[in-house]
């Protein structure tokens, strides 16, 4: 194999009395964000880089390509293409999805509710994906004005994220001249549907404007109705669930703020809910003449308060906190409130009634372990029905009608896997590693049944670990294709993610970051102490932050995988944080630390990132993805780590990297069969470095 070499030039860098040291620095492009939108402007030594490496990772899969082909055939037998969405009964219409086996993106359809009219396809995935042009086609919103006749829909056709606001009048099926570019993709409707809000993005890819848009005017006129001037805070906009009110909130990763505006208000003028207080979230919903807010003030696992809407200095504590529960979010009926709450990475349902403030769980499922959703059916909330669900780590999904009061409940829908699907063949189990420091973290996992615990056996062990992110153990049909060839698929539930609530995260982040790492590992000793796999049979699985997670494991105990996958990987930490024209760094501050203003974090993030920290050792084998359009974790990160991997690494492993230089995001390409196609590709690189070649 003739592996490429990235040309080396001497970079030397002092922050804080200290030298930092690149020999790749000059991959990092001062104009990258310009690639973002053209990639001819990509440096040709990096871009002849990127191919030569291609077309190794091309090579390296050539023995495998039927085992690809198999593997695709597998995973899309397991889905229904042919799939049909339950019907939201609005005002007028009833509005639901389809799905087609000839189709990528699916269709969006609604009818009158009286029957009057045929069904109607009011927004074609497949036939706008051709209309314009484009390889990528990442939708970003399509919104339905109140008076039906208008369609707002967001487009991203790079995987840049720089979304173009479209508006069309569905009476003519034609577009009109409304046009909007560098949104961040959201829109929200007026109640007199004249007029809808869009998040503008600025230089730095950061939407911290929102602006109102007229129909059929110019966008020049365009009214400003909030500016954030903090570089670290981003701004959105929604309504409430009584449509009284519409909400801003702009926040970073721990703080956010809100205000507020009458939704039949003339002249626009948001009145600020509370003052931004650092580290404390809140947000706030009405309903009934009453605000809601949900809030971590006082209560680092939420809580929920409330105040009429015109005494928002009088707030009552409505749910109080609860000691190791993440009070969730919440849905209105008439008379009831629909709420989640999780503890130990377990999620329940409930639901208040408003008069009695009585709560009751909803139990869908006999299983001990899995995911409940509840959602509504239906705009008019004077009903007692909602739709919940149930799905686990071994059950596919299904959804019922379910009555609050008298507890009745009916399937109306159940996810069908065409290849066949026997829950009754597997385990799902919840186990628990000893971290370094004591802390129990949580492993859920799921394996065949008939499958011996004897040390002997492969396991794929996946972990995301930042943003308060909870992994679910929820289902996923195409994981089967390697549970059945006997590999077993865990979760580590490690701190930085928020599973078990804010202790959890925040114990995970800044300057306990390498908590997430050494949790990582303490479940992978666990699983080998338990004989559920040994040492060198661990396949680490994880994107985008989890990426960094299997990185940094990598630098700190290589020897427990045999394999790696690391999916647009944040593998160069200290590069992105010192620089704070990147789209999404001041913001990150608040997760990782700014190295900047601070010598302690500086050193902090010196001493895991895993760029900085490889070292003269054996890897494990790699596969690392990466793009030129991704906007999140930037291509140069990837390109720089695999160059100096190969500079020190002391095996005789393949590590690969794949580079899409065709349009594609940070989650990959878009279209159901490229996605199929990736997660294929994927698998095969699993099971070739596990020596599972059925």
């Amino acid at each position: 194999m003739n592996i490429p070499k990235l040309k080396k030039i001497k970079s030397e860098k002092k922050y804080h009395d200290i030298v930092l040291e690149d020999n790749y620095s000059w991959v990092d492009q001062p104009n990258i964000l310009e690639v973002l939108k053209d990639p001819k402007k990509l440096n040709l030594d990096v871009k002849d880089y990127i191919t030569a490496n291609n077309t190794i990772t091309e090579n390296y899969f050539k023995d495998i390509k039927d085992l690809q082909k198999k593997l695709f055939k597998e995973i899309k037998g397991k889905i229904k293409l042919d799939d049909t969405g339950l019907k939201y009964k609005d005002k007028k219409y009833y509005y639901w999805t389809k799905n087609e086996a000839k189709g990528n993106y699916g269709k969006r359809i609604r009818q009158l509710i009286d029957g009057s009219k045929p069904e109607e396809v009011f927004f074609d995935g497949d036939l706008e994906k051709q209309k314009s042009g484009s390889e990528y086609f990442g939708l970003g919103t399509v919104s339905i004005s109140y008076c039906d006749n208008f369609i707002a829909y967001s487009l991203d056709l790079k995987g840049s994220e720089y979304y173009t606001i479209y508006l069309r009048d569905l009476r003519t099926n034609k577009n009109e001249i409304d046009i909007i570019e560098n949104t961040s993709g959201n829109i929200t409707w007026s109640l007199d549907s004249k007029s809808f809000f869009y998040s503008k993005l600025d230089k730095y890819h950061r939407p911290r404007q929102i602006f109102k848009h007229l129909i059929g005017t110019s966008i020049e006129k365009d009214v400003l109705i909030f500016e954030e001037l903090d570089p670290t805070f981003t701004c959105g906009m929604s309504i409430t669930s009584d449509e009284k009110y519409f909400i801003i909130t702009t926040s970073d990763h721990i703080t956010s703020e809100e205000y507020f505006f009458s939704t039949n208000s003339s002249e626009i003028k948001p009145i600020l809910f509370k003052k931004r207080k650092k580290d404390v979230r809140y947000s706030i919903d009405s309903w009934r003449g009453y605000f809601y807010i949900h809030t971590n003030e006082n209560a680092r696992d939420y809580k929920v308060l409330r105040c009429k809407t015109d005494q928002v200095e009088k707030l009552e504590v409505y749910i109080p906190a609860k000691k190791e529960t993440v009070i969730g979010g919440f849905e209105f009926l008439d008379n009831f409130i629909i709420r989640s709450e999780k503890s130990d990475a377990i999620q329940k349902i409930y639901v208040r009634n408003i008069k009695t403030t009585k709560d009751e769980e909803i139990k869908i499922s006999n299983e001990a372990i899995g995911v409940p959703g509840a959602s509504l059916m239906q705009k008019d909330t004077n009903t007692t029905k909602i739709r919940v669900g149930w799905e686990s780590m071994a059950t596919p999904g299904r959804v019922y009608e379910y009555d609050v009061v008298t507890k009745e409940k009916k399937l109306v829908k159940e996810t069908e896997i065409p290849s066949g699907h026997d829950p009754s063949k597997y385990v799902v189990e919840r186990i628990k590693a000893k971290s370094h420091d004591g802390q129990m973290i949580p492993i859920s996992l799921v394996r065949l049944k008939t499958a011996k615990q004897d040390g002997k056996s492969k396991i794929l062990l996946y972990a995301y670990g930042a943003y308060k992110h909870s992994v679910s153990p929820s289902f996923s049909a195409s994981r089967f294709c390697l549970i059945d060839r006997g590999i077993t698929f865990a979760i580590a539930h490690v701190r930085g993610g928020g599973d078990l609530g804010d202790s959890h995260h925040e114990k995970g982040r800044k300057q306990f970051k390498k908590n997430t790492f050494l949790d990582y590992i303490a479940c992978a000793n666990h699983l080998v102490a338990q004989r559920y796999t040994y040492r060198g049979g661990v396949c680490f699985y994880g994107g985008s932050a989890g990426g960094l997670t299997g990185s940094a494991v990598a630098n700190m105990a290589p020897e427990l995988f045999f394999s790696m996958l690391l999916l647009v990987p944040f593998v160069d930490v200290m590069t992105t944080m010192l620089n704070e024209k990147l789209p999404l760094t001041p913001g990150e501050w608040e997760m990782w630390g700014n190295p900047i203003k601070s010598k302690e974090y500086f050193e902090y993030i010196l001493s895991y990132a895993p760029y900085n920290n490889l070292a003269k050792k054996d890897y494990p084998s790699m596969l690392i993805t990466t793009s030129l359009f991704d906007n999140r974790v930037l291509y140069s990160e990837p390109v720089k780590y695999i160059a100096k991997l190969r500079d020190l690494k002391t095996d005789n492993n393949t590590q690969l990297l794949k580079c899409k230089m065709e349009a594609a995001g940070h989650g990959g390409m878009s279209g159901r069969d490229n996605a199929i196609k990736e997660l294929a590709e994927e698998y095969s690189f699993i099971l070739k470095t596990a020596k599972i070649l059925k």
